[in-house]
């Protein structure tokens, strides 16, 4: 019955017999039969086909209530079995952005096998809007992400607030310098984000706000091809210098603190709002947050 009321959630959600079917882990014929199947002991169709993309017809509509109603109160059933054991215990699904990911993942892996060894942390490297996605579509328990936007369906923790520094190759005219300020940029080559991503849309504006002009010689999407270019020599760039600890103690790259306080990167853990998380989730929640929300660590 859960895997039948899954199945139309999914299918619901999605409005695709084929996305529904790939996240359920069946054929698409498969899924057709089973809602043919479903439609035929009801006696009432549940979709409307002649929509694209799916429809719900107004049977369909209260199924799908129904369905998640039911899965709700297996999540609960489950979340209650789970507080009676003893031992935490299960897997943490974590989704994150790769650049908190590949920065934080390794330590947080070892905190947490070391205060809950029955419990299992799986984490998953993704963009942005696959984090978000993920956890909308419960194949995530927790996401990391930065900038978090805020979404009806979504609960926002927020973490930390990471200090913005400058990164440069060994090299370069401002490797021995202290601080920079501002000003200091105007007219250098950067290797800057994409224009789609958050973080670019910031830096510009503080660029604009402190009259600041730069050459951008190339864009990336993430952190880390950004780092290898500042590292190959073809430009600066500013990134969250907990992102640079690796390349800085490798003496690949230098980090320079920039005379900016308001120039931060906010980042925050989400997940689903209506869901229950296992204890596992939630021991782990706290691992995270240890330091408080915002900390500045």
């Amino acid at each position: 019955m859960f895997a039948d009321c899954k199945l139309f959630r999914d299918v619901a959600h999605a409005r695709s017999l084929s996305r529904a079917a790939v996240l359920n882990g069946i054929s698409q014929s498969a899924a057709t039969q089973h809602i043919q199947e479903l439609e035929k002991r009801l006696g009432l169709q549940l979709l409307d086909r002649s929509t694209r993309p799916l429809g719900l017809t107004v049977a369909g509509k209260l199924y799908e209530h129904l369905c998640r109603d039911v899965l709700r109160r297996e999540e609960d059933f489950v979340v209650a079995l789970d507080a009676i054991k003893s031992e935490i215990e299960g897997t943490v699904r974590v989704a994150s952005i790769y650049s908190i990911g590949l920065s934080e993942m390794s330590r947080l892996r070892d905190d947490f096998a070391a205060a809950c060894p029955g419990a299992q942390l799986h984490v998953e490297y993704l963009r942005p809007d696959k984090v978000y996605q993920a956890i909308l579509e419960d194949t995530a328990d927790l996401g990391f992400i930065s900038y978090p936007e805020h979404r009806r369906e979504l609960t926002i923790i927020p973490w930390r607030e990471e200090r913005m520094a400058v990164a440069v190759y060994p090299t370069h005219r401002f490797a021995g310098r202290e601080v920079l300020m501002p000003a200091d940029l105007d007219g250098e080559s950067f290797i800057s984000f994409d224009d789609e991503v958050m973080i670019r849309r910031e830096l510009d504006r503080f660029f604009r706000e402190n009259g600041v002009t730069i050459s951008t010689e190339m864009q990336f999407d993430n952190i880390q091809s950004i780092k290898e270019a500042v590292v190959l020599g073809s430009g600066i760039s500013i990134l969250p210098e907990r992102t640079m600890a690796a390349e800085v103690e490798q003496g690949r790259i230098v980090s320079i603190p920039l005379h900016a306080p308001d120039l931060v990167r906010p980042t925050g853990v989400i997940h689903r709002k209506k869901k229950k998380l296992t204890r596992a989730a939630l021991e782990f929640l706290k691992l995270v947050t240890v330091d408080g929300p915002g900390a500045n660590s």
